[in-house]
């Protein structure tokens, strides 16, 4: 039987893409959506303003919204989907996971408390056995596990293919779509003819989460990785996709050719939402770009290319599909992982 769940912040730009992903998913069944008090007691229909590229699934359309609290979810839910605004998911996650929830979050709110896993199941699924710490120490019956930020899980999974040469200087900018600002995030008089050098709060974000995403668990204790992370984030007028340059320094003397067939070999998991290859590497010098190569692996792949070898150590580019593979794909192949590993 397919597993009940809920979308919290369901009218959103990513509630929206989670439940285009979710309608069709063998293991889930969407039976629950809430929103802000303002949409509450109004059908799915009236309350988004639906403008993800597919219609609206005929099973939620008509489903009645209701407000963001534990006691308006039912008692037969036993996973929630969060895209909450950070500082409201804040506020009302921990309440979910104390009434007994299991909570995949895209929200930003925790990502770097030491006893909630920040996840790519491809990359640390072992991280996700924090979540007996979290309950110990929270005495929550439910549990939370974050996904990173849609920048970090661009360039995170091609640093874990090259972990073996010893990470030692990374530095990367990112090239940003607006739809990680969501619909109302940057105006068409800001950002067409235009790019904006700076993303509140998100340089941080790529240097922090990169550290713990490749730290090591001990079973009881997160050691964050001891590489140096250093990030320039810039907003592009792109619709999707986040493109990003990379200058990676290395213990071990790393060759170009070496870190394309290790980004290549790098192991996929045998998860629904999962693709295989994990990393697809481009010959093209100029691949990947954003309006080609966004949607490959259905959006859930990473891609990179033009690879060489550079005075700063490898420098190279890649790409991911933000508000899929770094948002609700995230947060759904996390709900896989969870399932797949008894949480659920």
């Amino acid at each position: 039987m397919a597993v009940r769940v809920g979308v919290l912040g369901a009218t959103g730009a990513v509630g929206q893409r989670l439940i285009q992903l979710l309608d069709p998913h063998s293991d889930f069944e969407i039976a629950t959506l809430t929103a802000s008090e303002a949409s509450a007691g109004k059908t799915y229909r009236q309350a988004a303003k639906w403008r993800v590229d597919s219609p609206i699934p005929d099973a939620v359309a008509d489903m009645t919204v209701t407000a963001t609290d534990p006691d308006a979810v039912p008692n037969d839910v036993d996973m929630l989907f969060s895209s909450l605004p950070s500082s409201i998911g804040a506020d009302v996650e921990p309440g979910f996971c104390e009434a007994g929830y299991v909570v995949s979050s895209n929200s930003s709110n925790g990502r770097m408390d030491d006893d909630i896993p920040l996840v790519i199941p491809e990359v640390n699924p072992d991280h996700l056995d924090l979540l007996e710490v979290q309950r110990d120490e929270r005495g929550w019956d439910g549990a939370m596990v974050k996904n990173p930020n849609c920048s970090t899980i661009t360039f995170v999974p091609t640093l874990a293919a090259l972990t073996e040469y010893g990470l030692e200087k990374v530095h990367v900018s990112t090239l940003q779509a607006v739809s990680g600002a969501g619909y109302d995030g940057v105006s068409s008089m800001e950002i067409i003819d235009n790019a904006v050098p700076y993303i509140g709060g998100e340089e941080d974000k790529l240097e922090t989460e990169s550290r713990k995403l490749l730290g090591e668990f001990d079973g009881a204790e997160l050691t964050h990785n001891g590489m140096d992370v250093a990030a320039s984030c810039n907003r592009i007028p792109t619709i999707d996709g986040h493109l990003e340059n990379v200058w990676v320094e290395t213990e071990e003397d790393l060759t170009a050719d070496a870190a394309a067939e290790a980004m290549r070999e790098y192991p996929s998991l045998d998860l629904r939402s999962s693709p295989d290859p994990l990393i697809h590497v481009f010959e093209e010098p100029d691949r990947p770009q954003p309006r080609m190569d966004r949607t490959l692996g259905d959006g859930m792949a990473i891609a990179a290319g033009g690879l060489q070898e550079s005075p700063f150590g490898l420098q190279y580019n890649c790409l991911a599909h933000n508000t899929i593979r770094g948002a609700a794909g995230a947060s759904v192949l996390n709900g896989e992982l969870l399932l797949e590993n008894g949480y659920i």
